[in-house]
């Protein structure tokens, strides 16, 4: 086999593993490659490897953090969990039990209200043809959550419940600061009753303390309703306040993952380490003892063989250039992909 063919071939192999009603999301070996394209013919001469083998599971009630440096995968791994990039490469994603890829048009239509997304960045995603009434409420009208005469009250309860004044109705969103036209993306995600919400990075184009007043927003919405979130963001600080479980995400892996309160106590994986010895400390007469990695992330379509962190790692050894590591569960529910744990027993 050539070095080209060799590098077009996707390995879709892997363990299906069984609906389990403690989870409303698993996500298994998850792939999403996005094809390269060249010559005269433009034919397939490579893949970029975005999302490639994520695999966790996620309870209802609760929100998983996904961090890591900008261009890992995090968003694309939001996006292909919803269905909003086109079909996945390989994997499985279970909402409630039901492989998502297997539904039709029909029942993908059904299922949509449950499945919503905040936007990274609030003006772009807001059209700006639309007053706010009709942003939050085209869904809600489009799928007929509710009966027409009881359609502005509605609207009305949902605004209020972001922190959006009645009289806010008519407006355009060019007519709001930042933080309000997130409330706005917040309302429109809610107006459709879902049960999982993706948070892509929600509070990284806004300012320090209305990030804080987005966030404790998310966290009331999410107790008075039950919703399930994914919070992908590269703000540690904030991810810690609001997450109950970690998953830390390198050149389109998933490179360790637990509850929060393990992952910050105990992080195990190098690149862990790094991230978090970034974290500022409020206090001026304390050392921070940071962990500067060398060199430049490799690019995800071509990534390095073996370990794809061995580039950038202190900790590097010989296997960690020709063999991928395996993901072990060090402690319960903490789990790690790294050679250094080679001499643990998995507890998985």
């Amino acid at each position: 086999m050539s070095e080209l063919s060799e590098r077009l071939k996707i390995d879709n192999t892997f363990d299906p593993v069984e609906p389990d009603d403690q989870y409303i999301l698993q996500v298994n070996a998850l792939k999403k490659y996005f094809p390269v394209k060249g010559g005269f013919i433009s034919h397939t001469v490579g893949y970029v490897k975005a999302v490639d083998g994520i695999t966790f599971n996620l309870r209802r009630g609760a929100c998983m953090g996904l961090v890591g440096e900008s261009g890992c995968g995090k968003t694309t791994a939001g996006r292909t969990i919803l269905r909003l990039s086109g079909e996945k490469t390989g994997g499985q994603v279970l909402f409630e039990g039901r492989e998502v890829y297997d539904l039709n048009a029909k029942e993908m239509r059904e299922l949509r209200p449950k499945m919503q997304i905040i936007f990274q960045d609030p003006f772009s995603s807001l059209s700006p043809r639309m007053p706010v009434s009709e942003i939050i409420g085209e869904a809600v009208r489009e799928h007929g959550l509710v009966p027409k005469n009881e359609f502005n009250d509605y609207i009305d309860k949902i605004m209020d419940e972001c922190g959006l004044q009645p009289f806010h109705k008519d407006r355009y969103p060019h007519e709001f600061s930042g933080g309000q036209r997130q409330r706005i993306c917040i309302a429109r995600a809610l107006a459709l009753n879902p049960d999982f919400v993706v948070c892509d990075e929600p509070v990284s184009a806004l300012d320090v303390s209305i990030q804080a007043q987005i966030i404790n927003l998310l966290k009331d919405l999410q107790n008075e309703h039950n919703l399930t979130y994914l919070f992908i963001s590269h703000d540690l600080s904030v991810v810690e306040h609001i997450s109950d479980t970690v998953g830390v995400m390198y050149l389109g892996s998933l490179v360790e993952y637990g509850d929060t309160e393990d992952i910050f106590r105990n992080p195990l994986h190098p690149y862990t380490q790094a991230l978090f010895s970034a974290i500022p400390i409020p206090d001026p007469t304390i050392k921070m003892n940071r962990i500067v990695l060398e060199g430049s992330i490799p690019s995800p379509a071509n990534p390095p063989k073996g370990c794809k962190f061995h580039t950038r790692c202190r900790n590097c050894m010989e296997c960690c250039k020709e063999v991928a590591p395996e993901q072990k569960e060090i402690e319960p529910g903490h789990f790690v992909s790294c050679h250094l744990y080679d001499d643990v027993k998995s507890l998985s």
